[in-house]
């Protein structure tokens, strides 16, 4: 098994960070991303784009980190034990995209790289994991369609039953337990991947995270001018506190990254700039945003959905 490659890695996550944030500037057509670039007391730092008040983008954030450090918080070693006490480092590039408008749904990406051990020591832990998800506000089979398509045919060269296992991880875990419900429609989610090697695992993540634009683009492309008023602005704002809900409550890379003394701006920069919390609100029956929970929130395999329903 060839060793772990940390340089190879961090261009790549660079290269993708900078490649991502220059294609959303492209379909904005307004906004810039804004960089600062950050240093962590124990170790390491990164950079981290945001673009605000776009004109197509509310908010999009986009950083690479590179942190390390002597020895892992708690909650990271809970279920690896024998990671307590080490030395580690990790790099990722994670994004979360706001759209202005509400029929753009909102989207999320995340690819990254672990690595534990002495310097030198012979056989390090190391693991790569990251995804796509989609969090729409209105449901378009069509969207979901082109979306998990794209996902399935990104990660197709790595086993027949890599998307299918993946989604089933993306379902489960972004996941509202809380209010027992799917955060959106899902994507491909991994961790802890290491199986194949390191050059077919990295080969994995680059094809996750080169296929994120080609997932997304089009979908903001398609709905960006479409008309609305203050019931659908209103309705996003209300389903935008899902996404809050989840990042603060449940999601581990918020934990982790708080715990392990990351910078907060950055770890928190995923959260949209307006948001809306509503007492006991439920959408009236038979409206489009009741179809978001009736006919899109809900595991469901959209790959064959065409063949499936005769579209």
């Amino acid at each position: 098994m060839s060793a772990p490659d940390l340089s190879a890695v961090k261009t790549y996550l660079l290269n993708l960070q900078d490649r991502i944030c220059r294609e959303l500037e492209a379909e904005d057509g307004a906004g810039k991303f804004q960089e600062d670039v950050w240093t962590r007391a124990e170790g390491g730092g990164g950079r981290s784009r945001v673009l605000a008040e776009g004109a197509v983008f509310e908010k999009a954030g986009v950083g690479f980190s590179h942190v390390h450090g002597h020895q892992l918080p708690p909650s990271a070693t809970a279920h690896r034990p024998e990671l307590a006490g080490l030395p580690w480092q990790a790099l990722g590039v994670s994004l979360v995209i706001h759209p202005r408008n509400p029929y753009v749904p909102t989207s999320h990406a995340n690819v990254r790289f672990f690595c534990a051990g002495e310097p030198g020591s012979a056989a390090p832990v190391w693991w790569f994991g990251g995804g796509f998800d989609l969090t729409p506000y209105y449901g378009f089979e069509e969207d979901c369609v082109h979306w998990h398509r794209t996902a399935r045919d990104a990660v197709r060269l790595f086993g027949d039953e890599r998307y299918a296992q993946w989604k089933k991880n993306c379902d489960d875990y972004f996941y509202l337990r809380h209010r027992d419900e799917p955060r959106g429609i899902g994507g491909l989610f991994f961790d802890d991947f290491n199986a194949p090697g390191f050059d077919a695992s990295f080969a994995a993540l680059r094809a996750v995270g080169d296929a994120f634009l080609p997932a997304y683009l089009p979908l903001v492309t398609k709905r960006k001018a479409t008309p609305y008023g203050e019931r659908e602005r209103d309705w996003q704002l209300y389903r935008r506190g899902r996404y809050v809900e989840f990042n603060l409550v449940w999601d581990r890379g918020t934990h982790f990254g708080l715990q392990s003394g990351g910078r907060t701006e950055s770890i928190l920069m995923s959260l949209p700039p307006l948001v809306s919390f509503k007492y006991n609100y439920a959408p009236a029956p038979g409206t489009a945003e009741a179809r978001l929970h009736t006919d899109f929130l809900r595991p469901r395999d959209w790959t064959d959905f065409e063949t499936t329903h005769g579209h």
